[in-house]
């Protein structure tokens, strides 16, 4: 069996896959170029940040690719037409990045809650301040609403429940999950988010999310109330959000990604004071790549034994 695999994780993955004479490598690096004849490899594992170009480069020379890794949760940078066109297994990299992330937006929720920004500003004026006078805030009580309740917002879940925090969700397919209170399933979110304190973006790209949290949904919260996006940049109407900021229909917002990458300089996301702004590194951790292998060799193994892949993407629905 050929396998087409990332020549960054090449340290790491040769040991492992080398003692079995039944597996042959061909390397791959970031800009699509490939060490050896890959005309017959099945399997493709990408390294981050796969590029169409790259894409469509490996495709061209892998005529015979069936089942295909990637490391990334989202997957609408790889639905390109000749992608689709072929019949491709295609697995993302779920649950791989989810503590991270979580443990991110938490930092985001306290960062708003404890008002760190001025705490911040106080120090660095050498001024101190009666308590009584800050703008905290107990994080016991309030209500978060985590828009995609996947292994993302699950893990978000676990660890805001654990501050006492009332937890709602939303999926495509409702159903009660641990340390969720609720969970509705559409748009029913929409009539969530006037009690919701906390509003955390945590659903994939797709047609039907762009744009999710519109004008109309920004104007429904409350004027304390926090949004927080770790899911995708256009997720969110950015003008619209702007606009919110900027009157004051919501109070904050905690942002790790944006519609255009990098943010530009030109962006009045970066000057306003009630923004956190963070260069979508919510997912970052030095145990990522471990966790990541793992999940490919599992596969790997399912595969070659014919047994049932992990996170296999609905290329329809684009998760």
């Amino acid at each position: 069996m050929k396998l087409l695999l990332p020549k960054e994780f090449a340290p790491i993955l040769e040991p492992k896959l080398s003692s079995d004479p039944s597996i042959q490598i061909a390397w791959v690096d970031s800009h699509g170029n490939i060490e050896g004849d890959s005309s017959d490899a099945e399997v493709y594992f990408n390294w981050f940040y796969l590029k169409p170009d790259t894409l469509r480069k490996v495709l061209a020379a892998s005529p015979k690719l069936k089942w295909h890794q990637a490391p990334s949760a989202g997957v609408n940078h790889i639905l390109i037409p000749e992608y689709l066109e072929r019949e491709i297994i295609l697995t993302n990299g779920a649950g791989t990045f989810s503590i991270p992330i979580a443990e991110f937006v938490l930092t985001y929720i306290l960062y708003h809650a404890k008002s760190l920004p001025k705490l911040f500003t106080l120090q660095a004026n050498y001024t101190w301040q009666k308590s009584i006078e800050l703008p905290i805030q107990e994080l016991s009580g309030a209500t978060l609403l985590i828009i995609g309740a996947g292994s993302i917002g699950r893990e978000i879940a676990k660890r805001a429940s654990a501050f006492g925090m009332r937890v709602w969700g939303s999926r495509r397919k409702p159903e009660l999950l641990p340390n969720f209170e609720q969970i509705v399933g559409a748009d029913e979110w929409r009539s969530l988010l006037p009690e919701a304190d906390y509003v955390v973006l945590a659903t994939p790209l797709t047609p039907e999310t762009k744009h999710l949290m519109d004008e109309s949904a920004l104007r429904a919260m409350h004027s304390n109330a926090y949004l927080i996006n770790i899911a995708r940049g256009a997720v969110v109407d950015e003008s619209a959000l702007i606009t919110a900021l900027k009157e004051g229909w919501i109070a904050g917002a905690g942002l790790d990604t944006f519609e255009t990458e990098p943010l530009p300089s030109n962006s009045p996301l970066w000057s306003l004071p009630n923004v956190f702004i963070t260069p979508h590194c919510s997912g970052y951790s030095p145990r990522i790549p471990d966790r990541m292998i793992a999940l490919f060799l599992d596969n790997l193994d399912r595969y070659r034994t014919g047994r049932p892949l992990r996170n296999v993407v609905d290329k329809l629905a684009e998760y």
